[in-house]
């Protein structure tokens, strides 16, 4: 029965970390995607701010994924008395900057988002100057050079906050809804951080004395993990794969990180209201 027992937890311990390394995948996945749009826009970084508006959704991933592995110390693999310490401190220092860049890099999503709301038609006496220089929308952060005069193939919108950019209004009205899915489901990512932070902080502070913490955080999670799942869904449905597999992937490890903190709240006597 023990044998059995330690099978499955190393087992478990197998798909974690193979979970861990398809998101450190998806990072590069991301990076290269980015790159491709950028050069398709003809997009160039010029300050800090061009950064995370071309590269938000890598920048976003690699920190998350920082994230996920300090949480996984705190969690599972560091004991309290070294998370007291220095070890500990810094550890938070780390984690707060990747908050930061994560709130940054929701703030890239609300620029992507709001820089889709504004279009207008193709006026017909602009065709003339249509030409290679301008670049198709074909889904959210994704472009691609023209290579042919498509002016009478369909009914054009120009991009008012983009550089000669063209998109049929189907595409460029599911593109808004997965930048507004985008943000939406940064927003939640990061309210799921802070709830667990202040859970991982009651843990330490009960120095093994029996305490509690509110239920209420149980309903908080369980509303932003729904609103996670239900944007997962929406990727799924518009057939963005990538947005699908990588949120799948973040949901399971969360799901790892919320088993580690069960069990280091039993560990340490602290129970939910």
């Amino acid at each position: 029965m023990l044998s059995e027992v330690l099978q499955n937890r190393t087992l478990f311990q197998w798909v974690k970390y193979a979970i861990y390394l398809a998101l450190l995948n998806n990072v590069y996945l991301f990076l290269v995607e980015e790159i491709d749009s950028a050069a398709a826009l003809n997009t160039s970084v010029t300050s800090l701010v061009s950064v995370f508006q071309i590269f938000s959704t890598t920048i976003d991933t690699a920190a998350w994924l920082i994230l996920l592995v300090f949480f996984e110390l705190e969690t599972y693999m560091l004991s309290d008395q070294t998370l007291r310490g220095a070890t500990g401190r810094a550890i938070r220092v780390i984690r707060g900057l990747c908050l930061v860049a994560i709130c940054f890099a929701c703030w890239g999503y609300l620029a992507e988002f709001y820089g889709l709301l504004a279009s207008e038609p193709l006026d017909p006496m602009q065709c003339g100057n249509v030409d290679d220089s301008w670049s198709l929308l074909k889904g959210l952060d994704q472009f691609e050079s023209l290579t042919n005069n498509v002016c009478g193939e369909s009914n054009w919108v120009t991009l008012s906050n983009y550089d000669r950019v063209l998109a049929t209004p189907e595409l460029l009205q599911s593109a808004i809804w997965l930048a507004a899915t985008d943000f939406i489901n940064a927003s939640a990512w990061i309210l799921v951080v802070l709830v667990l932070e202040v859970e991982v902080r009651a843990v330490l502070s009960s120095r093994g004395e029996k305490a509690s913490v509110g239920g209420s955080f149980v309903f908080i999670k369980l509303l932003l993990y729904f609103i996670l799942f239900a944007a997962a869904v929406f990727w799924g449905f518009e057939g963005d794969f990538l947005d699908f597999w990588d949120a799948i992937l973040w949901l399971f490890a969360f799901f790892v990180i919320e088993r580690n903190v069960v069990s280091w709240r039993e560990e340490t006597g602290l129970v939910a209201d």
